[in-house]
């Protein structure tokens, strides 16, 4: 494999060494992985690109992370990799790259960490700091650049007025949470209309619960940061929510073998329980997935009804 540049270590010295070390065991993988990528790619577009600065955010940044056994519940590495072009930030690109950094943290312990990266091109996260978006503007503030190339500065923040901040993440709230508990909805009657383990109607359900989970995190964090990845993983999702509002870890309990295989298998649901006939989830855990998603979209409104009271120049909307 090709060398990758050094990181800025001296920026993370409030780190342990373990997690220094860590941290540049992705920053290696990320590289390499980066390069094999392009170099399997037919078109010439794919093949000229580079990373241009990798940005460690969220509380390992800050400074506040936390690893508690009991509960079973530890910070992830936040990860904004920016690169030249926005063709690079397709999550098929990275698949390899995530594969090997999941390995290195199941099955050698090399990392014991879990490493949630996002991924931007350098064009959209300037523009995302010039419209003063807040979850770039506080990247910009909170995170450490690990490595930057030369000659590719941040642009000069800029700034939303609080009218525009609460008008835009009331849109936001209304629409996504509507769709949040329809997606539940649809999934309670599809599971009510199965009669047989994994027939069509389960496969429904289940898919249907992940799109309602997928939606509640996409309205948590659309709402309160007026920023959310365009993605359909939503263990990622659920990552940078509780970073954002780390009380939303208990949702999903980590201290139990049958609560992780669970939420893995409603986070498999998005592909595997339309296509593959090897998935399978029973009806006592899909239940079991039902009462968390209710109690995250209870905990979600209550939070961003209250993030939308303070926000307001005006009377927010109600929700009907």
């Amino acid at each position: 494999m090709a060398s990758y540049p050094d990181l800025l270590e001296d920026r993370i010295s409030h780190l342990p060494p373990r997690k220094r070390r860590e941290l540049a065991l992705v920053a290696k993988i990320l590289f390499e992985e980066f390069q094999q990528a392009q170099s399997s790619r037919n078109k010439k577009i794919l093949r000229n690109g580079r990373i241009l600065k990798l940005v460690l955010f969220g509380s390992y940044a800050r400074g506040s992370w936390v690893e508690d056994r009991a509960s079973g519940y530890f910070s992830d590495y936040d990860l904004l990799v920016i690169v030249s072009k926005e063709d690079f930030t397709e999550p098929e690109f990275w698949r390899h790259a995530e594969e090997r950094i999941d390995r290195e943290w199941l099955v050698t312990k090399r990392i014991k960490t879990p490493v949630e990266p996002i991924y931007h091109s350098y064009e959209d996260v300037n523009g995302q700091i010039a419209m003063g978006r807040p979850f770039f503007l506080d990247i910009l503030r909170d995170g450490i650049v690990l490595y930057e190339a030369e000659g590719y500065p941040f642009s000069k923040p800029g700034r939303m007025t609080p009218a525009q901040k609460h008008e835009e993440a009331q849109r936001y709230f209304d629409e996504w949470y509507a769709l949040s508990l329809s997606g539940l909805k649809a999934a309670k009657f599809c599971l009510s209309e199965s009669h047989s383990s994994m027939d069509a109607s389960m496969r429904d359900a289940v898919f249907l619960a992940h799109q309602a989970t997928e939606r509640i995190y996409h309205c948590f964090l659309l709402t309160l940061t007026l920023y959310s990845p365009k993605m359909h993983n939503i263990k990622k999702l659920r990552s940078l929510a509780e970073a954002v509002v780390p009380e939303l870890a208990d949702i999903w309990p980590r201290n139990k073998r049958m609560y992780k295989r669970a939420f893995e298998l409603l986070r498999r649901a998005y592909v595997e329980a339309r296509y593959s006939p090897e998935y399978e989830i029973t009806r006592e855990e899909l239940e079991w997935v039902f009462e968390r998603i209710e109690l995250l979209q209870h905990k979600v409104k209550e939070i961003c009804e209250a993030h939308l009271q303070q926000s307001a120049t005006v009377p927010p909307r109600t929700m009907t």
